[in-house]
């Protein structure tokens, strides 16, 4: 769970889409977004398990992610900022938005998976933790994936809890502008993955 803390409170996609939606939806939206995340890394654990790691070690692995993942978030970035410019984001949210949104938990799992650290971090520092809980069998093994989720779920629930009491504090103008905040970070986030999967590229 510690160790899972460094990685939730490192700043990141996931970190600002959470607070773009659950300003947008609601507390709830910050725990189905957790919810997803945790289910892609339950998938990611068991492929893991069954000898997926050497699949993933490659250099071109992480030159792809890198621009796939970089492509989705500046795709992210680019329709929140839309969104705010047209105004069609307020506190009270359309049902015909809510309606044409992938939803939290869709974009819990497709953020996470657009991250090549978060990829990185599983196959290093994850892996090395797995291989250590195994001697444990499945005790160690449900023990260690428990304790990472709690900390994703304890972060991000205390970010969701902040953002949706904190609305009610400030107006539609400081809302967007935070919004607008956000998506600007997706841009730069997916500019530099991209940036740097080209850098693996180019360098011997």
């Amino acid at each position: 769970m510690i160790v899972g803390f460094s990685g939730a409170m490192t700043p990141g996609p996931l970190l600002t889409v959470t607070i773009a939606e659950t300003a947008r939806r609601g507390f709830g939206a910050s725990l189905l977004i957790v919810l997803g995340h945790a289910v892609l890394e339950l998938i990611l654990l068991i492929g893991l398990l069954l000898g997926l790691f050497k699949l993933l070690e490659g250099e071109i692995i992480t030159i792809f992610f890198g621009f796939v993942g970089g492509m989705v978030l500046l795709w992210m970035g680019f329709s929140l900022i839309l969104s705010v410019i047209k105004k069609r984001i307020t506190f009270q949210v359309a049902s015909g938005e809510t309606r044409a949104s992938m939803g939290p938990f869709l974009s819990g799992i497709l953020v996470s998976l657009s991250n090549p650290s978060w990829l990185l971090w599983w196959i290093t520092i994850g892996s090395a933790f797995l291989i250590k809980t195994m001697d444990y069998r499945l005790l160690g093994i449900s023990s260690f994936f428990a304790g990472h989720i709690s900390s994703d779920l304890l972060w991000y629930g205390f970010v969701g809890l902040a953002v949706s009491t904190g609305k009610r504090y400030i107006s539609d103008s400081v809302f967007r502008a935070v919004l607008l905040a956000c998506g600007i970070f997706l841009l730069f986030l997916g500019g530099k993955f991209m940036w740097d999967a080209s850098v693996m590229i180019i360098t011997p």
